[in-house]
């Protein structure tokens, strides 16, 4: 992109976000979230700005109840220091012994120092800490704790922060993953260990990006407490599947230029605008809300107060949204059911949609079992 369409488009961004409001970094949580939903375009907008959801949230009037308690929080770096125990030595045992590595002992474990000012500087620090991980000598494992990468999102750059990365001596790149939620009996909740995947992907798209993609590993390390200690204990998952997934739906993203061009220029989700101006703003902008939104944005309160109020199928779910097929309303798939489906068209027979076939049958199969029901309750004496 031409330095003058990039300056104009970060100049939009700040425009929408608000004047004097600093963007809100895009991590990974919120690509992964993206990328399990990537026909929200409200949400790639409001992220790619970098607006603070948070506080529009609030401004709306429909807050998320987001963030950490500070006793989770402590317990979290707690935990992370253990992790890194021994200068990342115990890290890289539990990496070997989840992949069940038959290479020598590590010769050395190998911490370097990340620090630099700004995004900018960590990521070109992390490439450097990477390059000088290829050249180590023979038997010398890397981790790089918490290193930054970048990756275009949408044709935007993205900085990202997994919590480590480990090189083995042969320069196969492993990202390993930290999470709070426990493994009982050498299991873990499988929506859990599937977000916690998926954010992992993003780092390795990121690692791609870089030409990383013949040195990535097959697997992520998946580092958690055991049962209910605060013990680490790691298991490694495969990222493929998920690695082709976020990719595939990344690349669906609509680039935030495209998405911006929509609207007028005078729009704003800056948080201390009038809440019916941010409402107005918010609208103008279409978003796919799904229950799954709930437990990811800050805005599912407000969008599916929306979607409640027009009737929108989408509140009950994408696996029952798929099902409806071109029934896009619960007052159309009433109607439906009940044999009034005038949305159909002019087609005479109505009943070919396969969801108006089985929606009316299976209202005709409620309506005998109620009536069988009411028969024999007004039998009883």
């Amino acid at each position: 992109m031409p330095a003058q369409g990039t300056d104009g488009l970060r100049r939009r961004l700040a425009r929408l976000r608000g004047d004097g409001h600093p963007p809100r970094p895009l991590d990974a949580r919120a690509l992964s979230a993206l990328a399990a939903n990537p026909g929200c375009r409200r949400r790639a907008l409001l992220d790619g700005a970098g607006v603070d959801k948070t506080a529009l949230a609030r401004a709306l009037g429909a807050p998320a109840p987001f963030g950490q308690s500070q006793f989770a929080f402590s317990r979290g770096h707690a935990f992370e220091a253990r992790v890194h125990a021994d200068g990342c030595a115990a890290l890289v045992r539990m990496l070997r012994a989840a992949t069940a590595d038959r290479s020598p002992e590590p010769a050395a474990v190998e911490q370097p120092d990340l620090t630099a000012d700004g995004p900018a500087g960590r990521a070109a620090r992390t490439a450097l800490a990477l390059a000088e991980a290829d050249a180590a000598g023979a038997g010398v494992w890397t981790v790089l704790v918490h290193p930054i990468l970048e990756l275009r999102v949408a044709g935007s750059p993205v900085h990202l922060e997994p919590d480590a990365l480990v090189v083995a001596p042969d320069g196969t790149r492993t990202v390993v993953e930290v999470k709070s939620f426990p493994i009982l009996d050498g299991t873990a909740d499988p929506a859990k260990v599937g977000g916690a995947v998926r954010q992992a992907a993003v780092y390795a798209l990121a690692l791609e990006e870089r030409g990383d993609a013949d040195r990535l590993a097959d697997v992520v390390l998946l580092v958690c407490p055991k049962d209910f200690s605060n013990l680490p204990t790691a298991a490694a998952v495969d990222l493929r599947r998920q690695l082709a997934a976020v990719r595939r739906q990344l690349a669906r993203l609509t680039r935030l230029t495209d998405i911006a061009a929509e609207l007028p220029p005078d729009v704003t989700f800056d948080p201390e605008r009038p809440g019916e101006e941010l409402a107005d703003a918010v609208a103008r902008v279409p978003a796919a809300y799904a229950p799954e939104c709930l437990a990811t944005c800050e805005l599912a309160f407000h969008c599916r107060a929306r979607a409640r109020e027009a009737g929108d199928v989408t509140v009950l779910g994408r696996a029952v949204r798929g099902e409806l097929g071109s029934l896009t309303t619960i007052e159309a798939v009433l109607a439906a059911a009940h044999g009034d489906a005038p949305q159909m068209g002019a087609t005479p027979d109505a009943g070919a949609d396969p969801a108006v076939t089985a929606l009316r049958r299976a209202a005709r199969l409620r309506a005998e079992a109620l009536g069988g029901a009411s028969a024999r309750a007004g039998g009883v004496r």
